[in-house]
């Protein structure tokens, strides 16, 4: 019996396919285990009973009209931080999220504290630690860059895009390693 060429090179291919299917899982299993259970988390967060990522609160007044200017806000937000939590002269707040139909203004600071006020009357109405924040930034590899304090988010881009190709070789890799003894098995 003739052995067919082809066939012989469909065997190299598979095994060069199963090489870097073999290699890619065992140098990033954990980056992709990361990546898998904060994802999930983040699937997660608001059905997560307030653990993860609290409700946003109700303020008494829906009309801009009807509130407080934003630096005066930012102000109160600023007044409750410091009275609740210590060193927080380190915090600083990395941005602002308006929420007119619920009436609140939620302050997003750094180390994962959050201030959600009543716009109107800027009352406290929840201070938090916001995990579901820093699960994002395990996510996106952006924790990195948080930790190392770089400026742009290099380590977060370049992360990103070496778990992007990962995950399109991975695919591409066992798109083959299941198809291609099939085709082997079907030919002669």
């Amino acid at each position: 019996m003739v052995k067919n060429p082809s066939r012989k090179k469909q065997a190299k291919v598979l095994r060069g396919f199963r090489k870097v299917h073999r290699t890619m899982g065992a140098t990033l299993f954990v980056f992709f285990f990361v990546i898998s259970v904060s994802g999930l988390l983040l699937g997660w967060k608001k059905d997560s009973f307030g653990v993860l990522q609290s409700k946003t609160q109700q303020g008494t007044a829906t009309s801009f009209k009807l509130w407080l200017p934003l630096d005066s806000l930012k102000n109160k937000a600023l007044f409750y931080v410091q009275k609740e939590i210590e060193n927080s002269q380190f915090l600083e707040i990395k941005r602002i999220d308006v929420n007119e139909t619920k009436g609140v203004v939620k302050f997003v600071f750094t180390d994962y504290y959050g201030v959600q006020l009543d716009g109107a009357t800027g009352d406290l109405l929840l201070l938090e630690r916001r995990y579901s924040d820093l699960i994002e930034e395990l996510h996106d590899g952006s924790a990195l860059d948080t930790y190392f304090r770089t400026s742009g988010n290099p380590i977060k881009l370049i992360y990103t895009t070496i778990m992007s190709i990962a995950l399109l070789l991975f695919t591409v890799t066992g798109f083959w390693l299941w198809l291609g003894p099939k085709r082997m098995r079907r030919r002669p």
